[in-house]
C-alpha cells in the first residue's frame, strides 16, 4: 500500500483545498491529512484563523479523500509522522516549493500546483473587509508596531498622523504612508481603524474623535487618566458599534494566557498574593524620564503590573495604597501600589531610572508561580513547591517582536467578529486600571505641588 500525507490549516475551506486533497489522494492508495491546531499556527506566526479546528477537520472529512485525519500541533512532527506511518509521499502546494526538501531523506516530496486565484486569504478578504489602518503618533513604539502589521493578513496601514511634521515625514517615508499633520478628521476619513501611540495626554481626545467618526480604536496605555472618562469612552464605542481596545500587549501573549490558566485551575492552591515588577533605567531625555505631568514609572508601566493582579484577584479590592519616590524632574522614579483584598493582597512595583528584578511571583497555599524578567514578554514560567526539587517548567514562546503581532491579531479578530468572547482584556479591567491611574495622578500632583 502506497501512503501519502499532506498538511494544512484548511481554514475557510475552498475549492483549492478540495483540489489539493483530490490530487494528493490520486498519488497513492491511502491518504493521511494533518490539520494544524490554532496554537501551532500561532506559534508559527499565522494569527488570523477563522474556523475552529473541529470545523476544519469536518470539512476535510466531508471531501471523502482522507483515509485518516491527524492533528499537527508541534514543530518537527512531520518527520515523526512520516516515520510513524510509513509514508511514501509527502505532498504540499507549490507555494512551499523547496521548503520541505529536507524530508526527501525520508520519503518522496511532491509540490502540487495551487488552484489559480483561490486561497484562504482571498476568501477571508471576501468575507471580511480589509481593514485600512491609520497610525496616530510616529515615535519609537509606532515603528515597532508598524513593523509587525505585515505579519497579520487582513489589515493594512495606509496613513499616519502627527502634528510634528519632522517626525511624521521620516516615518511616512520609511513605511510609504500618506502623511497628515493638521487635518485629523481628514486623516480619519481615509481609514477604518486607528492605532494611537501619541503622547499619553493626547490619547483620550484622539480616541473620542475617532469613535465619533465611526472608527475602531486600538490605543496605547494609559488610554485615559480618569475613571469617568474611561467609562464614557467604552460607552461611546458601544453606541457607535466600534471596537475599542487598550494596548497592553502582555494580555494577548499565549504565555500569559497559559500562566493564568495554570494559576486559576488550582495548581498552586488558593492564590494569596501577586507581586509584579516592571522597571527600566531609561533614557534621560525620554518622555517617561522627563515629563513630570504625564510620564514617570507608573504612567509608563503600571498598566502592565496591574494586569495580572486584576486578572487573578479580580476588581473588588477593599483598599489601594500608593507611594512614590520622585526624581529631580518631578517624575515618580519608583512607585509601589498595594492592593488589599478580602483574603489576599497584591503589589505593583514600577521604576523609571530605578532598576529592580522584573519578575512576577504568584503565591499560593500549595506552591508559587515564578515568571522571570521580563515577565511582560513571557516566554516561560515555573511552578515551584515546598519540595525544592520539584519544579514544573512551562515553555510558551511567541513569534515576532514584543508581542505586537498578537495584539494586532486580537484587534483584527474583534473588528471582524471572529475574536470570540472578550476575555483577554475586558472593558471592565481597563476601566478599573483608569480608576487607579486617577488616584495616582491626584497623589502625584499633590507631591509635585501642582
Amino acid at each position: 500500500m502506497k501512503k501519502v500525507i499532506t498538511y494544512g490549516s484548511f481554514d475557510l475551506f475552498h475549492e483549492g483545498h478540495y483540489n489539493i486533497l483530490k490530487r494528493a489522494k490520486e498519488l497513492g492508495d491511502y491518504l493521511i491529512v494533518g490539520v494544524t491546531t490554532e496554537h501551532y499556527d500561532r506559534s508559527r506566526g499565522k494569527l488570523n484563523l477563522v474556523d475552529p479546528i473541529m470545523t476544519r477537520i469536518d470539512n476535510v472529512r466531508k471531501t471523502g479523500f482522507a483515509d485518516e485525519i491527524i492533528v499537527e500541533d508541534h514543530e518537527g512532527q512531520k518527520i515523526e509522522d512520516i516515520q510513524k506511518y510509513g509514508i511514501d509521499t509527502f505532498v504540499l502546494g507549490t507555494d512551499w516549493v523547496g521548503m520541505f526538501d529536507y524530508l526527501k531523506e525520508y520519503c518522496n516530496v511532491v509540490y502540487l500546483e495551487r488552484t489559480p486565484d483561490i486561497s484562504s486569504t482571498l476568501k477571508r478578504n471576501d468575507m471580511m473587509q480589509l481593514v485600512k489602518l491609520g497610525i496616530v503618533g510616529t515615535g519609537r513604539i509606532a515603528r515597532r508596531f508598524q513593523a509587525e502589521t505585515v505579519y497579520v493578513s487582513g489589515i493594512e496601514t495606509i496613513a499616519a498622523y502627527n502634528p510634528e511634521k519632522s517626525s511624521l515625514e521620516s516615518y511616512a517615508k520609511e513605511f510609504t504612508l500618506k502623511p497628515f499633520s493638521e487635518d485629523y478628521s481628514g486623516f480619519l476619513s481615509t481609514v477604518d481603524a486607528v492605532y494611537i501611540a501619541s503622547p499619553n495626554e493626547t490619547h483620550a481626545a484622539y480616541v473620542r474623535e475617532a469613535i465619533n467618526a465611526g472608527k475602531h480604536v486600538l490605543c496605547e496605555k494609559p488610554m485615559t487618566f480618569t475613571y469617568d472618562e474611561a467609562v464614557e469612552l467604552y460607552k461611546l464605542a458601544g453606541e457607535h458599534r466600534v471596537v475599542l481596545m487598550e494596548g497592553i500587549r502582555a494580555a494577548y501573549l499565549p504565555g500569559f494566557q497559559q500562566l493564568l490558566t495554570v494559576a486559576k485551575k488550582g495548581t498552586i492552591g488558593k492564590i494569596c498574593d501577586v507581586e509584579a515588577c516592571f522597571t527600566r533605567i531609561g533614557v534621560p531625555d525620554s518622555r517617561e524620564m522627563s515629563d513630570a505631568r504625564y510620564g514617570g514609572a507608573f504612567m509608563e508601566y503600571g498598566s502592565y503590573t496591574m494586569l495580572p493582579i486584576f486578572k487573578l484577584l479580580g476588581l473588588d479590592y477593599e483598599d489601594v495604597i500608593i507611594d512614590s519616590i520622585l526624581g529631580e524632574s518631578g517624575i515618580d522614579r519608583f512607585t509601589k501600589v498595594g492592593f488589599r483584598y478580602k483574603d489576599s493582597m497584591a503589589t505593583s512595583r514600577t521604576g523609571a531610572g530605578v532598576k529592580s528584578e522584573g519578575q512576577m511571583v504568584i503565591s499560593g497555599t500549595k506552591g508559587y508561580i515564578l515568571a522571570q524578567s521580563p515577565w511582560w514578554l513571557i516566554r516561560s514560567f515555573d511552578v515551584r513547591y515546598e519540595d525544592a526539587s520539584r519544579v514544573d517548567h512551562f515553555e510558551a514562546p511567541f513569534v515576532g517582536r514584543d508581542g505586537f503581532r498578537y495584539e494586532i491579531a486580537e484587534f483584527l479578530g474583534k473588528i471582524n467578529g471572529t475574536g470570540g468572547k472578550d476575555y483577554k482584556l475586558t472593558a471592565e479591567e481597563s476601566i478599573a486600571m483608569a480608576k487607579v491611574v486617577e488616584k495616582f495622578m491626584n497623589i502625584r500632583r499633590k507631591q509635585q505641588g501642582f
